[in-house]
């Protein structure tokens, strides 16, 4: 007989999220992704009619765990701005039933912010001290909630465009989220001397440029919807150190990479490492000579994992 799956909103999913070891539960699917536990097949990308928008399916496959899943999220186009939403479907692999709908963006936030936290652990030298995010939203509030226990940082410093415009009450929100944390009005104030920038916008275009920078850093990035978006820019790839969260699917989906392919010569076997490989030994650490760039297009095991733990939890008496 069909069951219907247990319904989760975003009010509940932010309850949940909170009681569970989210970067844990990330590093473990990264392990069974290089032991052959889990399948990530390739993000599909859907264009709706006449320009109005996409959608974008993440799929996955978590055997240990018995369950698949997939994470479906549009890019509406409107005239007062795009709308994004994003909901998760676990199934189970022994019934065939649904177990679980979930509203995806708290989700869709803490893996985002998780798995940076688990390349920062993995890539960043020992020595790391200064800490860079760019970005003021719920994204960028996640990675810092993240890797604030990562190394003993001596400054964590946050820039936005938008932090001119935020009223006081905003700004008073975000000091408080760590006593280190200062907010830098420049940009070029504040990555000096970094030595991990967290990338954590929106952005189409790039927001950085690696090359200008006064010493080797860890630079971290993450995606949007917007087609081909990028932090970085793309002709600056050949001199990076590059790693993603999996190589089987990044360089498709990443802006950058892309663009570098077909402008700059770049090719995606100089990858160094994904995090299966990573998290396995299967992959060499960066040298700390020259810049490292993490590049995450979000998996859909992550956001499946996540909904396996928040379904247990929730069953829980």
């Amino acid at each position: 007989m069909s069951s219907t799956p247990y319904l989760i909103a975003q009010p509940e999913a932010r309850q949940l999220l909170g009681q569970i070891d989210v970067p844990q539960i990330l590093r473990k699917l990264f392990r069974d992704l290089a032991a052959g536990l889990a399948v990530q097949p390739a993000q599909q990308l859907v264009e709706f009619p006449q320009g109005a928008g996409d959608f974008i399916n993440y799929l996955g496959v978590l055997a240990e765990d018995r369950v698949y899943g997939v994470k479906t999220s549009p890019y509406i186009v409107r005239a007062e701005g795009p709308l994004v939403t994003a909901w998760t479907l676990l199934m189970s692999m022994d019934s065939g039933q649904p177990l679980l709908l979930c509203d995806a963006a708290e989700l869709t936030t803490a893996r985002t912010a998780a798995t940076t936290a688990v390349a920062v652990e993995a890539l960043a030298t020992p020595e790391a001290r200064h800490l860079t995010i760019i970005g003021s939203g719920a994204v960028a509030q996640a990675h810092l909630h993240y890797v604030k226990d990562l190394r003993p940082w001596q400054s964590i410093r946050l820039y936005s465009p938008s932090l001119a415009n935020k009223p006081a009450e905003e700004l008073a929100q975000l000091q408080a989220l760590d006593p280190r944390l200062q907010l830098v009005p420049e940009l070029e104030a504040a990555v000096e001397d970094a030595d991990v920038i967290m990338l954590c916008t929106s952005s189409a275009g790039p927001v950085i440029d690696p090359r200008t920078l006064d010493k080797p850093a860890l630079i971290t990035s993450i995606s949007t919807n917007a087609p081909r978006a990028h932090e970085v820019p793309p002709a600056a790839l050949p001199e990076l150190q590059v790693y993603c969260d999996y190589r089987r699917t990044t360089p498709g989906s990443a802006g950058e990479m892309l663009i570098a392919g077909e402008q700059h010569g770049w090719d995606s076997a100089a990858i160094l490492g994904d995090l299966p490989e990573l998290l396995s030994g299967q992959a060499r650490r960066p040298s700390a000579e020259r810049h490292v760039f993490f590049r995450s297009i979000g998996l859909g095991l992550e956001d499946i994992a996540l909904a396996n733990a928040l379904y247990h939890l929730q069953r829980q008496p």
